[in-house]
């Protein structure tokens, strides 16, 4: 079922297994009375922490004349939900997902939350199925189109918000997460940011940083920037 898949990644699975439990989700397992050790959620764990490693590889060498800072903000535009998930639909993830029929029938296949998981299982797959070179190799191809752009370009909406603030009423804007949601493995952030006391708007994402990132996007589509 998955022959186009691997395909599309460029890697034959030696155990096939591992990609068809990559493509597993907890909803099937559980309709199945299967065990949840056999759905992508350890895997998921995985494959997050092997494509941070190999996207901070990449960036690092690709770009020495970033400072830290920059690097993070860097890094973290391309891991996160949103990115993973334009990857997946490229990769059509989704027609080859085994979801429950409750999460189908929710359009489980195109949430950007399944799909994003889902890739990150794939890569904790090939990991274990092919080692780091093999997850390595093909995380930078498909990630590569993505970091084209000179960095320059880049947005970095905290610092945009800031200075309109500042320019316009000399001000600073504060940020605060109020709430944080699923599994330390997988820990999604909800902050808000604030200007004189008052909620500007609120963004959400796989960590803090990016969670006020969203946030200040959010803030500045409402002031009109």
């Amino acid at each position: 079922m998955s022959d186009p898949l691997q395909t599309a990644l460029g890697y034959d699975f030696k155990r096939t297994a591992l990609l068809r439990q990559a493509l597993t989700h907890a909803s099937f397992t559980h309709e199945h009375n299967l065990s949840a050790f056999e759905s992508n959620e350890r895997l998921e764990f995985l494959g997050d922490a092997v494509l941070e490693l190999c996207i901070s590889d990449f960036l690092y060498h690709k770009f020495s004349n970033l400072p830290e800072g920059d690097l993070t903000r860097l890094r973290a535009s391309f891991v996160c939900e949103t990115t993973l998930a334009k990857i997946a639909r490229k990769l059509k993830v989704g027609d080859y997902l085994l979801l429950g029929i409750g999460e189908a029938k929710e359009k489980g296949r195109e949430k950007d939350s399944i799909l994003s998981d889902a890739l990150e299982s794939i890569f904790g797959a090939i990991y274990l199925d092919g080692g780091i070179d093999a997850v390595r190799n093909i995380i930078v191809r498909l990630f590569t189109p993505f970091t084209n752009k000179s960095t320059e370009q880049k947005k970095d909406f905290k610092t945009t918000l800031q200075e309109i603030l500042q320019k316009k009423i000399r001000e600073t804007a504060v940020y605060r997460v109020v709430e944080e949601q699923g599994p330390s493995h997988k820990r999604e952030y909800i902050s808000e940011v604030l200007h004189k006391g008052k909620v500007l708007a609120r963004g959400e994402g796989r960590s803090k940083k990016e969670s006020e990132q969203k946030a200040a996007e959010a803030a500045l589509k409402k002031l009109g920037n």
